[in-house]
């Protein structure tokens, strides 16, 4: 599979960081903030190959919050290819992948397929509107969530039960929560800054 992507080339022996924009992104969303945060890595930014209405997304929907199941499971095969692929190519280092909304969602789906692939997840306003499979090989990851308490895309309950299905698969699991919607807030980027510390 190939996809439109944003590239940084990073220091010998630096982790490698892949990143997921959220719907009407692009590559470019949180690109540079990963350098930014793990300075010295290497970046690997896809663009989502699917069109909504003109906007950027990873797999489709049928409605708010309605998962495409199909379409999802061929797109997360789809993109564990590709990140595993462009990590044995870059040596294996330790990885980070880092998603936001529609990102966030297939980030987790790529973890739930095939977690050994990514090391540390990011996952800010992920929206996990089923159960998953049991999946002994997250345990031990460390995993990071940052939500909002009143966001209406992904409601508070369903970011809980998320964390608390991730816990029962022995993830080890930080759940950051702001006050606010489905917006990035200051908290947050400080709270993914203490995680990649």
């Amino acid at each position: 599979m190939r996809y439109v992507t944003a590239r940084t080339e990073g220091a010998q022996g630096a982790p490698l960081v892949f990143t997921f924009h959220g719907t009407g992104g692009d590559e470019h969303q949180f690109h540079a903030a990963a350098s930014t945060l793990v300075p010295g890595a290497q970046v690997v930014s896809p663009r989502g190959d699917v069109s909504e209405s003109g906007m950027n997304r990873f797999f489709r929907r049928t409605g708010e919050g309605v998962y495409d199941m199909d379409d999802l499971a061929r797109r997360t095969e789809a993109m564990a290819n590709f990140l595993s692929a462009e990590k044995k190519a870059a040596g294996d280092p330790p990885t980070i992948g880092l998603g936001y909304s529609n990102g966030a969602n297939i980030l987790a789906s790529v973890a739930f397929a095939r977690p050994e692939i990514v090391d540390r997840l990011v996952l800010m306003h992920p929206l996990i509107p089923f159960t998953p499979d049991p999946q002994p090989g997250l345990s031990g990851r460390h995993i990071l969530i940052t939500a909002g308490r009143r966001d209406p895309i992904c409601p508070a309950p369903a970011t809980q039960a998320f964390a608390d299905w991730l816990e029962g698969q022995g993830a080890q699991v930080t759940l950051t929560w702001t006050d606010g919607g489905h917006e990035i807030r200051p908290e947050e980027t400080e709270a993914v800054r203490a995680f990649l510390a």
